[in-house]
């Protein structure tokens, strides 16, 4: 900060008021840098800049970039809240706490404002008349629950108004009971009203409700004699009462009430929200948040049901919390305002309710401890840095080299490196090797040659070689992975060990079960599958293993020539009878043994062997 503008902002800290208010601090370009609300303006912006106050290094990398501040004085501490909240969702500033992607959280919209309401998907609540529903994080999920909507409820698809006296014919959903078809005047409307009232209890969580009008319905259809209207709401009816069943039967009183629960880390938070309705629950969502200045949890809290009940159209007149707020009587003056009546915010101390929110706090956990993982994925540096520490290495193992061999039907040995730098492939590295000292198949002598080979020509050039741009080979890799088990590990380490390199780090990974068999180490170490520097190594795994099949394949004979001739008991006349007989090799690989030993000359235990070899072929070659 300039000393000119460190004047400018004493300046305005001089001319303060105290009164409530919001305060925007501002950087060099006039961009908006942080919002925040204050019971009082001058105590609360003074405080940022005190000298003989030390805040949190988050906090002081945001005071740093402070040039500007502005300000807005309100008459209430809830005219700050709501202003507050409107300024941070216009202009998303990157120091406040925010809910990450909320402006994209799709709501279900039923178009209750029109004579012959329909439901879809919303990206925004407007003062339309319509009844929104969420927001919600998942997408596929709105789409779903449209799709059951509609298999249950079968309103109208089609956009625009519907006019009865320019009645249309009815589309493909009226035929396969998708829609009631108001368009064609088959329905009146005071029946497709009892539908869409049926589809409001539904999404309401009032299925106790919804599956008295419907068994009521379907009583007065019989008694009518409407057997098929019957049997339609029978089956509406039974479809409704699974799902009530399958949702979480909560041990409390009726009513309506939102259970939310934080979990907070270094950069994130998790919030999860449980919607329960007449005492279930009927609804269960998780959502972001970041938090850039490291804020504490009262704080993420807060800004959590501000934000996200500024956006939801309903508030319940109870919410249970996981913390308690710093400001909790402001807040439930707020929500008062949103909801239209008493809202009661409490942390529950004991019983059914505290287990509720328990059980929510455990899925905020899990949720963000995932995010965290994913968010490793994304960061190459902090799998590399996790590697290091699962594998014991005194630094990030940046060059990765991978080996692996294979052969086709002990014949054709050949190895391959590939090379990761940085958690990334490096193409441009890697290297293939024809076996020249191993003639019948043996894995480890194969993976031997192949790194003696690799090695040479570094201890040629001096043991710890000279990097070059060129040679991969006089590169000296953080870490060597191996495909395979306890005996690759120890064929590698004899040979490293002869040529002077066993000081290298050397792990192996096997496949199927994913163990990981470290040097002098006698048990395996097993990952989590969702761990991302085991997935690292996986990449790398695979990645050596389709390149030396793709190297194997290249190097094999003309598919019609002689690569029938390499499976034993085919000579050229039952090559020839083959290919006469199927026309191609992929003809072959789709015949049965019985198929192939049918054919002129071919005989039960030939085509036994022919049928194994072109199904390996299918499965990348044999290693």
């Amino acid at each position: 900060m300039s000393a000119k503008q460190n004047g400018l902002i004493q300046a305005k800290l001089a001319q303060l008021p105290r009164r409530p208010g919001v305060y925007l601090f501002k950087d060099g370009a006039g961009g908006i840098l942080y919002i925040g609300k204050a019971v009082d303006l001058r105590q609360r912006v003074r405080s940022y800049f005190q000298q003989n106050q030390k805040p949190a290094p988050k906090v002081s990398v945001l005071v740093e970039k402070i040039s500007d501040l502005d300000y807005t004085v309100t008459d209430t501490e809830v005219e700050a809240l709501i202003l507050e909240s409107n300024l941070i969702k216009e202009y998303r500033p990157r120091y406040n706490i925010d809910l990450k992607d909320d402006k994209h959280y799709p709501y279900l919209r039923i178009t209750t404002q029109e004579p012959f309401p329909r439901i879809h998907v919303a990206r925004r609540v407007e003062k339309d008349g319509a009844r929104y529903f969420g927001p919600y994080p998942n997408a596929g999920d709105v789409k779903e629950t449209i799709r059951l909507l509609r298999r249950l409820f079968p309103l109208r698809h089609c956009r625009g108004p519907v006019n009865k006296k320019t009645a249309q014919r009815a589309c493909l959903n009226r035929h396969i009971s998708r829609c009631l078809a108001p368009c064609a005047g088959d329905v009146p409307a005071e029946e497709y009203h009892k539908l869409v009232t049926e589809v409001l209890l539904f999404l309401e969580g009032k299925q106790g409700k919804l599956l008295n009008e419907l068994g009521a319905r379907m009583a007065a259809a019989a008694e009518n004699l409407e057997f098929e209207k019957a049997a339609l709401l029978r089956d509406q009816y039974r479809a409704v009462e699974a799902i009530a069943k399958k949702q979480k039967v909560a041990v409390t009183t009726g009513g309506e009430r939102d259970i939310i629960a934080l979990a907070v880390g270094e950069d994130l938070a998790c919030a999860q929200l449980f919607a329960v309705r007449g005492g279930k629950v009927i609804g269960r969502e998780h959502y972001l948040l970041t938090n850039p200045t490291g804020e504490e949890e009262a704080e993420i809290m807060a800004t959590f049901l501000r934000r996200y009940y500024s956006h939801a159209r309903a508030v319940p007149p109870e919410i249970l919390l996981s913390c308690h707020l710093s400001e909790s009587k402001l807040m439930a003056e707020w929500l008062r305002h949103r909801h239209g009546g008493r809202v009661s915010l409490a942390v529950p101390k004991r019983g059914p309710k505290k287990e509720l929110v328990r059980l929510a706090l455990d899925n905020a956990r899990l949720f963000l401890e995932q995010e965290v993982l994913r968010s490793k994925v994304r960061d190459p540096q902090a799998v590399l840095l996790d590697l290091a520490e699962t594998l014991g290495l005194d630094s990030p193992p940046l060059r990765i080299e991978g080996y692996d061999s294979s052969h086709l039907h002990g014949q054709g040995m050949v190895g391959a490196m590939v090379v990761f730098e940085n958690g990334v492939s490096l193409p441009a590295d890697y290297r293939r090797f024809q076996l020249r000292n191993v003639e019948k198949p043996d894995d480890y002598a194969a993976l031997q040659e192949t790194l003696s080979r690799r090695f040479a020509r570094l201890l040629a050039a001096g043991e710890t070689g000279e990097a070059s741009a060129k040679d991969p080979f006089l590169f000296v890799p953080d870490l060597i992975l191996i495909d395979g088990g306890r005996g690759q590990l120890s064929a590698a380490l004899a040979t490293l060990a002869s040529l002077g390199l066993d000081s290298l780090p050397l792990v192996a990974l096997a496949k199927e079960e994913e163990l990981l068999f470290l040097p002098g180490v006698r048990t395996p170490l097993r990952l989590a599958k969702q761990f991302p520097a085991l997935q690292l190594l996986q990449r790398v795994r695979d990645e050596a293993h389709r390149f030396v099949v793709t190297y194997q394949r290249k190097l094999r004979p003309g598919v019609k020539g002689s690569s029938l001739l390499g499976i034993p008991g085919i000579g050229e006349k039952r090559r020839k009878a083959l290919l006469k007989h199927f026309g191609s090799i992929a003809a072959m690989r789709r015949a049965t043994v019985e198929e192939l030993a049918a054919v002129e000359a071919m005989n039960h235990a030939v085509a036994e062997a022919l049928f194994l070899s072109l199904q390996e072929d299918v499965k990348d070659g044999s290693d």
